[in-house]
């Protein structure tokens, strides 16, 4: 798969899930949930335990049904971890050259992080493949997004943070590529409790909030 088909394959899904867990086993258990409600677009962070491990693993049972990534990736090492163990893409929370040299290296799909008009044209210029417009809320969510696209309309956005079922739609108008979602989605407390259909039903519904309208 080349990275024209995963930023493809991003596109086409709209929302990717950030896996952000306490352990290995919660990772598991939200993936798992996630595919079973129509997502297959998984962002595994490398601050749950064993990560490289997690991502590996997950690679090997849905991999082929599923697009994984590596999400909180903060130096080439990392990178090349998670990409030898199966991460079709890496996300970062802000711009790493070295990391964004080796996923370039590597012809690998890189997402590195930005705020500001100014580091977001630099992410852009540096070779990011889609800039992760993080924390998107601070600074006032879909109406901030809509404001930087105005004049950079040729910069793939995906914003993360502060998207919700009631919101993420507005992202999508506002000219994202795709939305980074976090605890909104995948509510580990759900797991916890042992409500995964709740959790199988949320994913369900972004999927369809982020459909496009005349695929609904």
């Amino acid at each position: 798969m080349n990275k024209g088909d995963v930023l493809a394959w991003i596109r086409r899904t709209r929302v990717v899930p950030i896996v952000r867990t306490s352990s290995a086993e919660l990772a598991f258990r939200a993936v798992e949930a996630l595919i079973e409600g129509g997502l297959d677009v998984l962002e595994i962070t490398m601050t749950v335990p064993g990560a490289v491990e997690v991502v590996r693993e997950i690679s090997a049972r849905h991999g082929d049904r599923a697009l994984v990534g590596a999400g909180t990736v903060l130096d080439p090492a990392t990178a090349e971890a998670c990409v030898e163990a199966g991460a079709r893409f890496i996300v970062s929370p802000a711009l790493d050259e070295p990391t964004l040299r080796a996923c370039l290296a590597m012809n690998v799909v890189h997402a590195p992080g930005a705020l500001t008009p100014t580091e977001i044209v630099a992410a852009h210029r540096a070779g990011g493949d889609v800039i992760k417009v993080f924390p998107c809320d601070a600074l006032g969510g879909a109406a901030y997004l809509k404001a930087v696209k105005a004049p950079l309309p040729h910069i793939p956005l995906m914003p993360t943070g502060g998207a919700t079922l009631d919101n993420v739609g507005a992202f999508l108008a506002a000219g994202a590529e795709a939305v980074g979602v976090g605890t909104s989605l995948v509510d580990l407390g759900l797991l916890r409790e042992g409500r995964r259909e709740e959790l199988v039903a949320r994913a369900r519904a972004f999927r369809e909030a982020c459909r496009p309208s005349d695929a609904r």
